[in-house]
């Protein structure tokens, strides 16, 4: 049987906020689910109660852990791995360099992992 990274139990998932033609994007690459806000902040808490209530079915139905562990679109992984390319270097100065020059739609403007024990 195949382990899975996340289960009902435990697990993390990775998440990407981004910006395209004015409209804020925040996805949940794990459960493949988007949510879009009028801000940043609003994108990430739509995505928080999002990621609350996916889980919160997949507990009730018991769902097996695949739909935890879905297979991540290629342009989200893309974009989760540059942002933690450059969030993981040396501090706050090249974070803040990186979001100043970035004039690219869309570019990513936070990304990090919810972890499932709290949702």
């Amino acid at each position: 049987m195949k382990a899975f990274k996340n289960t009902l139990q435990k697990g993390t998932v990775r998440y990407v906020v981004f910006k395209e033609k004015g409209t804020f994007f925040a996805v949940a690459l794990e459960f493949n689910i988007v949510v879009e806000g009028a801000s940043q902040i609003e994108a990430i808490v739509l995505l928080n109660e999002a990621i609350a209530g996916y889980l919160g079915s997949a507990r009730k139905f018991k769902l097996r852990p695949h739909v935890l562990n879905q297979t991540v679109d290629a342009e989200y992984e893309k974009m989760w791995q540059e942002s933690n390319k450059v969030y993981g270097q040396a501090a706050n100065q090249l974070v803040r360099k990186r979001v100043a020059r970035s004039t690219k739609s869309p570019y990513v403007l936070s990304s990090g992992q919810f972890n499932l024990a709290f949702a």
